[in-house]
């Protein structure tokens, strides 16, 4: 009997084979957003896939605990994670492989992310991502470089007019502390405040009293990012959410220095994103319908300040342009390869003939080198 085979094609859920042209297109984007990078002075690192639990999962990598894959080293017996999110490893090459180099640390890197599970809007569970790494520097002109470098980046790829989401999603919890809100109704109001619910978030911030009841006018107060910063300046605030106020208003003085045509839009209670975020988070949306293209913000590497900016070129290569391919050139079989090479010198493909079978309409060929250049072959079946 015959037993039934799997389809080899099937897939686990959330992950994907991306053929071509795709895989190019996406290789392509992420090469040219590491030259800007580059350009800038971030130098590259590569984290590996796999390394200890215990490392891996320490200091900004708890927040992505639960998303992490763990399977025992065969040869250590030690429990090894799968990277979720590569910021908490260069965090850690930066506190350790690099500690002796100077500040200020400007890192960039690529690679593959793998997570438990997606969500309903995002299902993918492996996630390529690009990013960069700003260490040492505690100041607004430091989050404003890695957002204004994360923008270029979008420019260099065909991405134009994007919008830059600031969130503050330490602000809420401060002023749930200075109320002293703690328990079922420190969770609750935190639900109601994830879902926009401003009812809901009214009716228990009251119940809270000062200073969570200014929760309300500062849910309703999320949009361009001149009206939200007027009601944070209007809002009596307690010390702690002063200081964040103050720290937001700041980071978009000095985007806007650099960048006064960006569109900047400001949430002051919105938390969403990774936990480990001390500061003001970013989002960076794509013109129209594009979605999230790149997500990053404030937070600790080790003992130092950091900032940094993670772009997700699976969503980059849908909202980018594609480029124009080149011009594939078929190569008879007997053809002397200096004339191949002179042609890929000047940026076609060449597509080598190895049997007589072999055609430009099976290889997919426009052109076909007759002597020295690449003629058009006028109709392909």
């Amino acid at each position: 009997m015959t037993e039934d085979l799997p389809n080899p094609a099937l897939l686990p859920s959330g992950l994907t084979d991306l053929l071509p042209p795709e895989a190019a297109h996406e290789a392509a984007l992420v090469e040219a957003m590491l030259a800007v990078f580059a350009g800038h002075g971030y130098e590259r690192v590569k984290p590996p896939l796999l390394e200890f639990e215990d490392s891996l999962l320490a200091g900004s990598g708890h927040a992505v605990a639960d998303q992490t894959f763990r399977l025992m080293d065969p040869d250590s017996h030690r429990m090894l994670g799968l990277r979720a999110d590569t910021t908490p490893q260069v965090a850690r090459i930066a506190a350790t492989r690099l500690a002796d180099v100077a500040r200020p640390l400007r890192l960039s890197y690529s690679g593959q992310a793998l997570r438990i599970r997606g969500t309903q809007l995002a299902p993918e569970r492996q996630i390529p991502q690009t990013g960069i790494e700003l260490i040492g520097p505690d100041s607004p002109e430091a989050d404003a470089e890695v957002a204004l470098l994360a923008v270029e980046a979008l420019a260099a790829i065909g991405i134009a007019r994007p919008s830059l989401d600031i969130t503050l999603p330490t602000m809420a919890p401060a002023l749930l502390d200075a109320a002293g809100v703690l328990g079922e109704q420190r969770l609750r109001l935190a639900r109601a405040l994830d879902r926009k619910d401003a009812a809901a978030v009214r009716e228990l911030a009251a119940i809270a009293g000062p200073p969570a009841n200014r929760l309300t006018a500062l849910l309703t107060a999320a949009g361009p990012a001149d009206g939200a910063l007027a009601a944070l300046e209007a809002a009596e605030l307690p010390p702690a959410a002063r200081a964040i106020a103050d720290n937001a208003a700041a980071v978009i003085a000095a985007i806007r220095a650099r960048a006064p045509e960006l569109r900047i839009t400001l949430d002051p209670v919105e938390f969403r994103g990774l936990q480990y975020h001390v500061g003001v988070a970013f989002t960076l949306y794509g013109p129209g319908s594009a979605g999230e293209l790149a997500r990053g913000g404030r937070y600790r590497s080790g003992e130092e300040a950091a900032t940094g900016m993670t772009l997700y070129p699976d969503a980059l290569r849908r909202a980018a342009p594609a480029a124009a391919p080149a011009a594939r050139v078929f190569i008879p079989l007997g053809t002397d390869p200096v004339a191949a090479a002179r042609l890929r010198a000047q940026g076609f493909i060449t597509v080598a003939a190895l049997s007589a079978a072999d055609t430009p309409q099976r290889l997919r060929c426009g052109h076909i080198l007759r002597g020295e250049l690449a003629a058009p072959i006028e109709e392909i079946a």
